[in-house]
């Protein structure tokens, strides 16, 4: 047994009574066992063994009804296992079921102490934590209204809030962000990550590949109780979309293929392909825009130390500020950075994340040789990026940066995250899968063997 591991999970296994009619519950309880059991078993759990170290981010998939959701439970302490042993060590907040742990009579206020206590807080740590949980959790005056009159995203909003902001040692989360907008998402998984990037165990019950995929270290395949695989999330993620598209006939026999394959199988490499040029921006059709509530909730400055950036935003190529973009036209990225103090090997940089934060593509001005020679103190910089759209529709999120060369190496002057953030529209008629549209050429034709047409 790992002195290491946050979670140690021996032969879990969890089964649940189930009643043909509605009186056999009682006939049980006035007769137990014998001579008659009046009820059968479900296993939503059998045998489920592993570990996971501190710090690592894993993530859950599986078809519904695999015990997911039972074996969080069982982590939290809301169920019992039936037979096996868990072991977890550290603080647990949990986000599992909408509304769960919160009264509904109860305003959002109440509630926030009722449940950062129940998560081992105490009321002096509710009192110094309250202005901070209310401001992420952003519902306003709701925050003093009962939670019977929220909405589901306020519910997920004040839940994630409180179970944040407890500062624990294993962060447990069950697919609840979904019902979140955009902004809030990118708010929840950037704070996410700075939950894991400070030493604490997160796992994430997902049914979003991509998410478990970008957002974890590794990831468990249960389906039907049983625990099929457990490597990386590349892999992991593979296996159980083999297993969730597979034809109703062949599901019993991929399960056991897959109980004795081991998730880690390299990664075939890359097939490369040549070049091809870029679609020109087509005319007519939807034009791009700006949504005035299209604003990121997540940003995140760092401490200036002698420039400042300011007014980062998007435009057309035309010059028309935007934020809402049509695929395959260019575009342009702008801010100023206004320097208070002397610099030296100053250059600019930009990055592009998902609502997840998996980097889609970044830029500098110039490399570290190419750099800036001095700026002086009073002196502004307009920088720009000019870009061709090619992603998927969507939202997006933006970086700005500028770095100059101090004694130590290169330093950030000022740098903001998800400072601006973008939707790239629908687009009819795409054919291009995936979050980049490559311009991929395809094609197809009959062909001919032996006189019979295939």
């Amino acid at each position: 047994m790992s002195c290491d591991a946050a979670i140690i999970a021996s032969g879990v296994s969890k089964a649940f009574p189930v009643y043909a009619k509605p009186h056999h519950r009682l006939l049980q309880m006035l007769v137990p066992g014998k001579p008659r059991r009046w009820y059968r078993e479900f296993q939503a759990l059998k045998d489920v063994s592993f570990q996971i170290p501190r710090g690592q981010t894993v993530g859950i998939v599986g078809r519904n009804g695999s015990g997911k959701s039972t074996l969080l439970q069982i982590l939290c302490g809301t169920l019992t296992a039936s037979a096996g042993d868990i072991v977890v060590r550290g603080r647990v907040a949990a986000l599992l079921e909408l509304g769960a742990g919160f009264s509904p009579e109860f305003t959002g206020r109440e509630n926030v102490y009722l449940n950062a206590t129940v998560l081992g807080l105490t009321r002096k740590q509710v009192d110094e934590r309250f202005d901070a949980i209310a401001a992420f959790a952003d519902i306003g005056d709701f925050i003093e209204r009962p939670v019977k009159t929220y909405s589901s995203g306020m519910f997920v909003r004040l839940a994630f809030a409180v179970a944040i902001h407890v500062e624990p040692d294993i962060l447990v989360v069950d697919e609840a962000l979904a019902v979140g907008d955009e902004a809030f998402q990118r708010k929840c998984f950037a704070r996410i990550e700075a939950i894991r990037d400070a030493g604490a165990t997160v796992l994430f019950v997902s049914h979003s590949a991509g998410t478990v995929i970008e957002l974890c270290d590794r990831a468990l395949l249960l389906d039907a109780g049983e625990l099929l695989a457990d490597g990386p999330p590349k892999q992991v993620v593979g296996l159980y979309q083999k297993l969730l598209y597979a034809p109703a006939e062949r599901v019993a026999s991929l399960r056991s293929e897959l109980q004795g394959k081991s998730a880690a199988a390299p990664e075939a490499p890359p097939r490369t392909s040549p070049p091809v040029s870029s679609a020109p921006a087509s005319d007519g059709g939807p034009e791009p825009y700006f949504d005035e509530s299209l604003r990121p909730s997540s940003t995140l400055a760092y401490e200036p130390r002698g420039a400042v950036i300011h007014d980062p935003h998007l435009q057309t190529a035309e010059g028309k500020r935007v934020n809402v973009l049509v695929a395959g036209r260019d575009y342009v990225y702008r801010y100023q950075v206004r320097f208070e103090r002397a610099a030296a090997g100053v250059r600019c940089g930009m990055m592009m994340r998902t609502v997840t934060g998996i980097e889609v593509c970044g830029a500098v001005t110039a490399t570290p040789e190419q750099a800036l020679v001095a700026i002086d103190p009073g002196g502004q910089l307009d920088v720009s990026f000019r870009f061709r759209c090619q992603l998927a529709p969507g939202v997006y999120f933006l970086n700005a940066g500028v770095l100059a060369r101090e004694a130590e190496g290169e330093a950030y002057l000022d740098r903001r995250i998800d400072v601006s953030m973008f939707r790239v529209l629908p687009q009819e008629g795409r054919l291009g899968t995936g979050l980049v549209d490559m311009d991929v050429q395809s094609g197809i034709e009959w062909a001919r063997t032996e006189g019979v047409a295939t």
